[in-house]
């Protein structure tokens, strides 16, 4: 329950600030996570991105105080938007209508209302996993920038998959395994420090020389909840990541470490693949 009382306290903070800039790095630290991992973790909750949420909620807002009289412009500039014309597309994308069209009496507008977060009991799923703690280890592989909008990574980070296997990049780093943690890993880094840049690595663990072309990174001393998982890609293993965010985690007893997450490709056939998902946790303090 400590975890959920801190994504409660994150949706206040945003509740309160919608007239402002929202800062995400904010709303991890109020959750004790990265900003990554707050993002998923809002994402796979409440079923849209962050981004849009603060929009509709925005957007709803600004409806009311139109119809309270408030002047277009002057709504406009408080919930952030620089234009009229900027305004009023983002005004009737969720409304229908126009902003000035919404000050009319009886006019119908879409409300948003805000969002509470609560653990729903179901358990009609079993989830297969174990914790360990383990020490330190190297990467080698490609790699390419993470965005900061979660979104943009669902759907740019499978087209690095299938990059990496048809340019031949995934078969050179097989021969450069050899580590105890065998498999290819997809590892989302680079969240946690204020000197790095989140980085999604395609690689293997190493401790070979890095080959021209690719990356390493040090991967941190850390207590993994671990998943197994199979079945086509991406979905699988995306709607395993949604579980462990909506149906384990809450009620584990554990929350997010400011760590990386790791995907383990044991079987890497995109349609029948075998995997492990490498969540980096800590024991609630509640």
């Amino acid at each position: 329950m400590e975890w959920i009382n801190k994504l409660e306290e994150s949706l206040a903070y945003i509740e309160e600030h919608l007239t402002e800039n929202i800062d995400y790095k904010k709303l991890g630290r109020i959750a004790n996570c990265s900003e990554y991992h707050y993002q998923r973790v809002f994402s796979y909750m409440v079923g849209v991105p962050l981004s849009e949420y603060i929009r509709r909620r925005r957007i709803s807002l600004a409806g009311v105080e139109l119809q309270q009289g408030g002047k277009v412009i002057d709504v406009a500039v408080k919930y952030g938007y620089e234009s009229p014309n900027s305004f009023t597309r983002a005004f009737k994308n969720i409304h229908g209508i126009t902003p000035s069209q919404a000050q009319k009496e009886g006019v119908a507008l879409k409300s948003y209302p805000r969002i509470k977060f609560q653990i729903s009991i179901k358990g009609d799923v079993e989830m297969e996993y174990r914790v360990e703690t383990k020490s330190a280890f190297r990467i080698i592989g490609a790699a390419i920038p993470m965005s900061k909008e979660i979104e943009t990574n669902f759907k740019e980070i499978p087209a690095f998959w299938t990059k990496t296997a048809e340019d031949g990049t995934l078969a050179k780093l097989f021969p450069l395994m050899n580590h105890e943690i065998e498999g290819v890993m997809g590892i989302s880094a680079g969240f946690t420090k204020e000197e790095e840049k989140p980085t999604y690595y395609i690689a293997v663990t190493s401790d070979d020389p890095v080959p021209e072309g690719f990356s390493e990174y040090q991967i941190d001393g850390y207590t993994w909840a671990i998943f197994s998982g199979s079945g086509p890609m991406p979905h699988s293993i995306q709607e395993l990541e949604k579980r462990i965010v909506t149906d384990w985690l809450p009620s584990s007893g554990y929350e997010y470490a400011n760590g990386p997450d790791i995907e383990l490709y044991l079987e890497p056939d995109p349609m029948k693949a075998v995997f492990e998902v490498w969540v980096p946790v800590v024991k609630s303090e509640g």
